[in-house]
């Protein structure tokens, strides 16, 4: 009698998840450094609410009343408080766009500036908290409590009450310029996301997004070279190119203009995989 009543309760508490969890609310995880993170100008276009595109905030911000953990209708920025406008942004709303009625798109962006993408590895990401010693590096990473990934995780297990990750946004490398090991170092992360997550590859493929291209002046566009090695250590990437993305003055960050384009790559990439 009593194994049936817990199999009963147990029955019942699955029941309910699926009832909230909505089929049709794809989400996807944004992670990486500055450009991630959001590193142009955010211009009238882009502050106007695209509908059915959510942002989860991944940090409190009382400039624009956001709490942790909440929902909102996602206008930039979409990770720290302060950052600007990302590829997410773009990303996004392109996806909102193109989908199917019915359904909605929601990111979670947890991105530092000048991060190492080992900070990403929870077994030593504690090595990579200090890879900058300024002060601001210290700020960025204490604003996701320390531990940036952990953030994403406990961020990411409570949107899957709500709807059902669809893939995992990178863009990062600028740090790790010329380090052949690289796809070995975001295999470890993804790996990580999806056993944490419990998730299948197959069903969450990585996109990850090239620096800025040599063909404009990149300052960190070796790194191109190994980045597009990526899907020979992880099936299941995708590379997206930033050729022909314009650039800020200092030859690494994307602007505003190469922001959207690059945005709208990762978009386009994804509704390919989607079949749409």
């Amino acid at each position: 009698m009593k194994s049936r009543l817990i199999t009963f309760v147990l029955f019942l508490i699955i029941a309910v998840n699926m009832q909230s969890q909505n089929p049709n609310f794809h989400i996807y995880l944004c992670f990486g450094q500055s450009n991630m993170e959001g590193s142009a100008d955010i211009e009238e276009q882009d502050k106007l609410p695209v509908e059915g595109f959510k942002v989860m905030a991944s940090t409190d911000c009382d400039k624009n009343g956001r709490e942790i953990g909440n929902w909102y209708d996602a206008v930039p920025p979409l990770s720290q408080c302060w950052a600007r406008l990302s590829p997410s942004d773009y990303f996004g709303r392109t996806m909102a766009a193109c989908t199917p009625d019915g359904i909605e798109v929601g990111v979670i962006s947890v991105a530092v500036g000048g991060s190492d993408i080992r900070l990403f590895d929870k077994a030593i990401y504690q090595d990579y908290t200090n890879s900058y010693p300024a002060q601001w590096f210290v700020d960025q990473v204490n604003a996701y409590g320390g531990n940036p990934y952990e953030r994403l995780i406990s961020l990411a297990k409570q949107a899957q009450k709500n709807g059902v990750i669809k893939g995992i946004l990178l863009h990062q490398g600028e740090t790790n310029e010329r380090d052949q090991n690289w796809p070995k170092y975001v295999k470890v992360v993804y790996d990580n996301m999806l056993r944490d997550l419990s998730l299948n590859a197959e069903d969450v493929p990585l996109l990850a997004g090239e620096v800025v291209h040599a063909d404009m002046g990149g300052q960190c566009s070796s790194m191109n070279t190994i980045i597009n090695t990526l899907p020979y250590t992880i099936p299941t990437a995708h590379v997206i190119s930033s050729s022909k993305c314009s650039v800020s003055e200092d030859n690494v960050h994307f602007d505003s203009a190469g922001v959207r384009k690059l945005g709208r790559r990762y978009a386009t990439e994804m509704l390919s995989i989607l079949g749409y």
